[in-house]
């Protein structure tokens, strides 16, 4: 919190550069800018927290609890997934409809102090990508979008029960009509990347400010290397795995015939 302070005041310092801007700026920061992934990693817990400030710079937006609302979202790295629908068909599910989705993040989160649908319409929601309803997941095929919607749907849920994907509406707490703060939680199963924390002020259903910070997620020292290894050496890594479970099935065989 010590930095949230220290940052307020280099703006109070410096508020000159903002005096034209007709709406106000958001000031944040966030708990820690780095996470390891070592070894029995089990999550990790993220602090995002600022103030709206006044445009002028000269202090924080009075009343801003009352005029704002603030949302924040947590975005990790993208990547491309195959989504297939699972049919039964005489007694056994088989592979039916499937989509690519160009655009699929890793790990979503979002956050903000009360719905969504009572602090804008569908379409800023959209555009912003605010909320899990919202989420642009760019399909590579042309589908109609009754059934982009089903896929969509399926992807968000799955994604919920794995941990990788969360809303709250109530997640963001505005104290003195000043201070923000918002908790989210990472699960274990987090994905090495630079993941993208970013903070919108919203007023009267329009965002008028927004700030971004970065996290990056990452392995160190032996995990660091053998996913490195395995990355850049994906056939010596796979032979290597394969040498490894037979020595490993010798050794289990002959402990259980000595024992």
């Amino acid at each position: 919190m010590r930095r949230l302070f220290a940052l307020l005041a280099l703006y109070l310092l410096a508020g000159a550069p903002w005096a034209a801007a007709a709406e106000p700026v958001l000031v944040t920061d966030i708990s820690q800018h780095r996470i390891e992934l070592r070894q029995g990693f089990t999550g990790a817990q993220l602090l995002l927290f600022g103030a709206i400030m006044s445009p002028d710079g000269g202090g924080p937006v009075a009343g801003a609890a009352r005029d704002y609302d603030v949302v924040v979202v947590l975005e990790g790295p993208a990547h491309q997934m195959v989504l297939r629908e699972k049919r039964k068909v005489a007694g056994m599910w088989v592979n039916a409809e499937y989509t690519t989705l160009r655009s699929v993040p890793s790990f979503y989160a979002v956050v903000a102090n009360r719905p969504i649908r009572q602090i804008t319409d569908p379409r800023t929601a959209a555009i912003y990508q605010l909320g899990l309803d919202s989420l642009q997941l760019s399909p590579s095929d042309s589908i109609d979008p009754a059934r982009e919607t089903h896929f969509a749907k399926g992807l968000v849920d799955l994604m919920q029960r794995q941990g990788l994907f969360h809303q709250d509406d109530s997640g963001v707490t505005i104290n003195g009509g000043v201070l923000y703060s918002a908790r989210i939680d990472l699960p274990s199963s987090v994905q090495p990347g630079v993941y993208t924390a970013e903070t919108f002020a919203v007023r009267k259903g329009r965002v008028v400010a927004s700030a971004t910070a970065r996290v990056e997620v990452g392995k160190q020292g032996f995990e660091k290397a053998v996913a490195d290894f395995s990355q850049k050496e994906a056939l010596a890594y796979g032979l290597m795995a394969v040498a490894v479970s037979v020595v490993m099935g010798w050794v289990a065989g002959r402990l259980f015939a000595l024992f």
